[in-house]
């Protein structure tokens, strides 16, 4: 059996991209677009229930996938809550492994002009829940989100 156990954890990123926010902004607004350097085409799309894909981009709305990756089915349930175009995008998310949840995380992402183009702010605060990725899940959670956003960096340079 699995203890018992929280990790608690807040991280902070920043980029700065070549493009107008209007363009990063929208790179998160479309499933096309999130498909296009979102880390899910980089995995097996999961068959059944946790294969199901929503994409509902509004306050309210919902966001959700499952892959296939490293031996276990990954599910990403996603709720926004506020969004200001080309400005701020806050939303929760859970993950599971194989139905099991992970972790528990609210992430905002800031986006303001800059003289090279857009500085990005990812700032994600997540709970990691009973030690399922051990005491290096706020570390795995920041690598991920690293990657994802230098998916977004190629996108954008395409």
């Amino acid at each position: 059996m699995t203890d018992r156990c929280v990790i608690h954890d807040t991280f902070s990123i920043e980029r700065t991209y070549p493009a107008t926010p209007s363009r990063v902004f929208a790179a998160f607004a479309s499933a096309k677009a999130k498909d296009a350097w979102g880390s899910v085409s980089e995995h097996e799309i999961a068959d059944g229930a946790a294969g199901e894909q929503q994409f509902d981009f509004r306050p309210g709305g919902r966001e959700l996938f499952g892959v296939k990756a490293r031996g276990a089915t990954y599910r990403y349930d996603a709720r926004y809550y506020d969004i200001v175009p080309d400005h701020r995008i806050v939303y929760s998310y859970e993950m599971y492994a194989d139905d099991v949840r992970i972790s528990v995380s609210v992430a905002t992402i800031e986006l303001a002009k800059s003289a090279a183009g857009t500085t990005l702010t990812w700032t994600e605060q997540g709970v990691y829940l009973d030690g399922i990725d051990g005491a290096q899940a706020p570390a795995l959670r920041v690598g991920g989100t690293n990657e994802l956003l230098d998916g977004l960096a190629r996108y954008l340079a395409s």
